[in-house]
């Protein structure tokens, strides 16, 4: 009888799938379903550090690696390649865009986002933004959408520059970009601030 082989996930065997599979730009991960081989100890913390082990990831080309194979299958979160999909955790988003461009004014405004791994995204109707408050503190977190059901939490310098270009429409004061308007808080709950 021979013994089976250990074949639990590890960040360096799908590195090297990664590394192997890719032949330039994004993978087709939404073309990848293969098994699901269990849980990795990765997570992704609110500010966009990849930690693996509990020790955060240091080189950018590794996470910003993993950040190409990342996908969403409802709600959560996997790193997939040709051969394996492994979980990982996600504390907010996985994501995070720590800049962005404007171009234009009012609704002819466009809005473009890049994240902390370089990727970037035109709010829009395939890219849209939305706010949520928290319930207790009315606190807001932004999100925008970056590709195929991942979206980046808007950093709160950036969320600040995008609070100036903000415009009343319809009751609510939002944003233009791409001709669409995204709400970021009613036009009432303003007054008097």
């Amino acid at each position: 009888m021979s013994k089976q082989k250990d074949v639990s996930p590890s960040a360096e065997g799908i590195a090297a799938s990664v590394k192997a599979a890719k032949s330039g730009g994004l993978p087709p991960v939404h073309l990848w379903n293969p098994p699901f081989c269990g849980d990795l100890d990765m997570r992704i913390a609110r500010d966009g550090t990849w930690f693996y082990l509990g020790t955060p990831i240091g080189r950018f080309e590794l996470v910003k690696l993993f950040s190409s194979i990342l996908k969403r299958e409802d709600g959560k979160y996997f790193l997939v390649t040709p051969v394996e999909k492994v979980g990982i955790t996600v504390d907010d988003a996985p994501f995070v865009a720590v800049d962005f461009e404007s171009s234009g004014n009012g609704d002819q405004q466009v809005l473009t986002f890049e994240t902390h791994v370089g990727d970037k995204a035109v709010a829009g109707t395939d890219h849209p933004i939305r706010v949520v408050r928290d319930s207790e503190t009315g606190e807001p977190s932004p999100y925008v959408l970056i590709r195929a059901d991942l979206e980046a939490l808007i950093d709160r310098k950036s969320f600040y520059r995008l609070v100036d270009l903000g415009t009343h429409h319809e009751g609510w004061f939002g944003l233009w970009s791409s001709g669409e308007f995204f709400p970021v808080i009613p036009s009432a709950d303003l007054e008097g601030i």
